[in-house]
């Protein structure tokens, strides 16, 4: 009995031992929460993120650029609407220009310098007006000192409308008293004070230049 029970031990542990090798071993275990899957939502937004700064960024660059760009372009229209405009204005009119003649007591005779009368003609015969003012060192507003700041006035215009400037651009005015350049209580001064003012325009005043109103 005992050599039964010996002789049928052995292929009884053999059997055991060949059932323990064929189950598969069991796979390792993993914790799932040291996980980081590459499309966890938390990953998924910050890689959005990041695009979108990116983008931002790009476009912050880009505007930076069109605006310096445009201020650049701004800036050089702008000049250039400057320069066309300062073209484009009328020139101003040169300053009018006054010569002075003067008299020897009690005289009309005109008396100019060769030299000072051909500037004086050439700027005469340009302009559109001509305006005399004849003076006299009266001290009133006497008939015969009138009379003499008048007759002043019509000899420089003789004079010139003889030199060839035309009559219909002269005009002619006179003052007996007053209008004194110079101290009047000395020689020198009533010297200075006989005198006939030409004064020659450049351009015609602005009340000359409009039609005159319609008489009612």
């Amino acid at each position: 009995m005992n050599s039964t029970i010996a002789h049928t031990g052995v292929p009884i542990l053999l059997v055991a031992l060949l059932s323990a090798c064929s189950s598969p071993p069991k796979p390792p275990t993993v914790d799932e929460s040291q996980k980081r899957p590459a499309n966890a939502q938390m990953a998924v937004d910050l890689m959005v993120c990041q695009n979108d700064l990116q983008n931002t960024r790009i476009l912050a660059t880009e505007s930076g650029r069109l605006a310096e760009t445009t201020r650049a372009t701004l800036t050089h229209l702008a000049a250039r609407q400057q320069l066309l405009a300062a073209m484009q204005a009328p020139a101003s009119p040169p300053a009018n220009s006054v010569h002075t003649v003067h008299f020897a007591f009690g005289s009309t005779r005109v008396v100019i310098p060769v030299d000072l009368s051909a500037a004086l003609v050439q700027s005469a015969k340009a302009a559109p007006l001509v305006l005399l003012r004849g003076r006299t060192d009266g001290s009133s507003d006497a008939t015969a000192e009138s009379r003499m700041a008048r007759a002043r006035a019509n000899a420089v215009r003789a004079y010139l409308v003889a030199a060839g400037v035309d009559p219909a651009h002269i005009r002619a005015t006179h003052q007996p008293s007053g209008d004194h350049v110079a101290d009047n209580r000395s020689p020198q001064g009533r010297n200075l004070n006989r005198r006939v003012e030409i004064e020659i325009y450049r351009a015609l005043p602005v009340a000359l230049q409009s039609p005159p109103p319609p008489q009612l």
